[in-house]
């Protein structure tokens, strides 16, 4: 998934980017609200995690700014203050959720999977295609009674395209979703990637549009 991480803490920004990135997550981590603003009008992020006081202002403005436009991304705010009035004043403005400083890494890694499952809408923690049974709490996926061992770059594909069941998803979306700014993208990356899901959950699975994308079917 591709993550905007807007901290200008060194110690924590790094902390949260590294963590992230060790779970094959692309983070790409700004420091400001202009910075954040701009990365926002080039890439689409399957989540934001936020700070509230920012060297060129609050993070309330930046949250309120994306849902006044119609920005629908599931935002988890970060901040240093606890009092109850700010965490009404954040979850008014279009939060999903609210970590206080120091947070836990392992759960912040649940908060954002609690968040995307309620986004994605896939309540059930179980999804069917045939004879495969996936389960995106534990990132697991079996075949009939095997498991299927999936790689955290596959499985990023696989995540995607379960975002938007029987929807095409472009080439771009899926890179876009692997890569963090300055990360070198092969050309043939996605190709590689889809090849061996198909190898592991078969070919039926996992169809390619020619010329616009790929998509998998509708769950059971």
């Amino acid at each position: 998934m591709r993550v905007l991480l807007v901290e200008d803490n060194e110690i924590l920004g790094e902390a949260v980017r590294d963590h992230l990135a060790a779970a094959d997550h692309a983070v790409d981590w700004m420091k400001t609200l202009d910075d954040a603003r701009m990365s926002l009008r080039t890439v689409t992020y399957g989540l934001v995690l936020l700070d509230l006081r920012l060297p060129d202002g609050s993070g309330i403005a930046l949250l309120k700014e994306l849902r006044a436009a119609g920005n629908a991304t599931p935002v988890i705010i970060l901040t240093a203050h606890d009092q109850i009035s700010d965490r009404i004043e954040g979850l008014n403005s279009g939060a999903d959720d609210y970590l206080v400083k120091p947070f836990d890494l392992g759960e912040l890694s649940a908060r954002m999977l609690a968040v995307i499952r309620r986004y994605g809408g896939n309540i059930a923690p179980v999804i069917r295609f045939g004879d495969l049974k996936i389960s995106p709490v534990d990132r697991r996926v079996f075949a009939g009674d095997a498991e299927v061992g999936l790689s955290g770059r596959e499985w990023a594909v696989l995540d995607m395209l379960l975002s938007r069941p029987g929807a095409i998803i472009s080439k771009g979306q899926i890179e876009e979703a692997l890569y963090a700014f300055g990360s070198e993208i092969e050309s043939n990356t996605v190709e590689v990637y889809v090849s061996r899901l198909r190898k592991k959950l078969g070919r039926d699975h996992v169809v390619t549009v020619r010329g616009v994308g790929y998509k998998i079917g509708v769950p059971a």
